[in-house]
């Protein structure tokens, strides 16, 4: 099998696992992940095939759509890369992308940190990611996973946590305002690559403008004067 039949047939794979998902983490999430990353490796040097499988199975498995079942994804797609015969350093590979790309990942202890997996294409991945998860389409995915959970749109007296742990994150139910500053806006200076430092500075700059114009509406009273 080649290398883009190995890809065409993950996209139906993904695609067919991921049909009933929530709407901020179903294939359209991943589509846009798959293109960014392709995006991002035309100026890196980079294994592409890595890069491919890693973004399209990055969340075929989202630990917090599986009671926080972290080890799920990664044995998802080990099994699925394995049936193809796709050889078992790529697979090791791509299912330690799938362990290591999230935000939460990064929230880990300093002293565990230094151990985790890294390599050129898990950065490609991680920014392709991130930028999904920020601009336009991240402010989307956000107020729709609220949703999802039933979370208030904004709270005025439950501020934000900014120092908050892997597992406070992990079980947060926080207004999705707070997520903007508790992660949103945090994923600017956490890129990897120059592509991805240049794309998300826009994005950056849009979600500030959506919370200005948010608070304003928020309370239209406090700008009379």
């Amino acid at each position: 099998m080649t290398n883009s039949e190995i890809v065409e047939v993950t996209i139906n794979f993904v695609k067919k696992t991921l049909q009933n998902a929530e709407g901020g983490h179903d294939w359209f999430h991943i589509q846009r992940v798959f293109n960014n990353a392709i995006l991002i490796s035309k100026e890196e040097d980079v294994d592409v095939l890595v890069v491919s499988l890693g973004a399209l199975l990055h969340d075929i498995a989202d630990a917090k759509f599986n009671d926080g079942d972290e080890s799920l994804g990664p044995k998802m797609a080990e099994d699925f890369l394995l049936s193809l015969t796709v050889p078992k350093r790529t697979v090791n590979h791509v299912t330690n992308i799938i362990k290591y790309s999230s935000f939460k990942a990064s929230l880990t202890d300093g002293k565990i940190k230094k151990k985790l997996f890294s390599s050129k294409e898990l950065r490609v991945v991680q920014d392709a990611d991130r930028l999904d998860a920020i601009g336009a389409i991240g402010i989307a995915r956000a107020f729709n996973y609220g949703g999802f959970k039933n979370r208030a749109l904004y709270d005025p007296g439950t501020p934000p946590n900014l120092e908050m742990t892997k597992a406070e994150y992990k079980k947060s139910t926080a207004p999705t305002i707070n997520h903007f500053y508790e992660k949103l806006l945090l994923l600017k200076d956490k890129m990897n690559t120059q592509t991805g430092k240049r794309l998300a500075e826009e994005r950056h700059q849009y979600m500030l403008l959506f919370l200005e114009q948010f608070y304003k509406e928020w309370n239209p009273l406090k700008n009379l004067s």
